[in-house]
């Protein structure tokens, strides 16, 4: 099959600057209503990836997504959320950007383009084959995270990626390719859109179902989570009374005894 960028495609709509902003909305909630179509299709292939990260992830390895701008930011800002909602480490789920922590906020030029930084970047954590390393790339063809995951393919390191163009180089490299397919964006090319939010559903299904298969959540519940601010103390504390069935000052007093409401779960004693 030859290979289409269809994040690339012109699109579906025309003439933006003359619609009413009704209409601009309107039209942008029913392309976006179609991304979660989108993702479905690609369940088996999350499945089979994330198969791959629980069983290095329970052998003392790692994940690292690596991608560049919007992609990029989208699998830091997944790696940040999984110590404070989980209570894992920082450096068991990494994010690395095209261009540093100054590309976070500020687009760095040509930054994606380079062959030999991503795997200088992975170096610096010492990547390893206990390991697993996520490409992002809407495209599917940037430079910076396909050359990546050929160096981790050549050091027997596990690859996955997640992109939204069939058959693309970057999807035809990574070992498991996550492909979610959301046609063309509504304005042309702006693969932050549809794309960039397909990226965030997969991420979320990624990282949250690795760490309930880590055992990370009991029942439905974030056990592990970092008592980090007041909300979170208060989640805490309505946690301990809801499956303890205790008053709030005890549930308080347990856990700031014990520190956290897995530790407070079990080592509560009925009176």
């Amino acid at each position: 099959m030859t290979f289409i960028k269809t994040t690339e495609q012109d699109s579906n709509y025309n003439n933006l600057e003359k619609k009413e902003l009704l209409e601009i909305l309107s039209d942008m909630n029913r392309e976006d209503k179609t991304v979660p179509i989108a993702v479905e299709k690609a369940i088996p292939q999350i499945k089979a990836l994330v198969t791959q990260i629980v069983a290095k992830l329970k052998n003392g390895g790692r994940l690292f997504y690596i991608g560049a701008g919007t992609s990029g930011r989208l699998g830091i800002v997944d790696a940040s959320e999984c110590p404070p909602t989980f209570g894992v480490s920082h450096e068991l789920v990494v994010g690395l950007i095209a261009g540093g922590d100054q590309a976070i906020r500020k687009s760095v030029e040509f930054a994606e383009d380079s062959k030999t930084q991503g795997w200088k970047d992975l170096s610096e954590h010492d990547i390893n084959d206990n390991d697993v390393v996520i490409g992002i790339a809407a495209s599917g063809t940037t430079p910076y995270v396909i050359a990546a995951l050929e160096k981790c393919n050549e050091n027997n390191i596990i690859t996955g990626c997640i992109t939204c163009n069939d058959k693309s180089p970057l999807a035809l490299t990574a070992q498991f390719p996550v492909v979610v397919i959301v046609g063309p964006e509504y304005v042309t090319g702006s693969s932050r859109m549809k794309a960039g939010t397909a990226q965030k559903l997969v991420l979320n299904m990624i990282s949250t179902s690795t760490m309930i298969q880590l055992g990370k959540v009991k029942g439905n519940k974030m056990v592990d989570m970092q008592l980090s601010n007041n909300k979170l103390v208060k989640r805490g504390i309505d946690i301990l009374k809801s499956e303890l069935n205790i008053e709030e000052l005890e549930a308080e007093n347990l856990l700031k005894t014990h520190g956290s409401v897995r530790n407070a779960l079990k080592n509560f004693k009925q009176k």
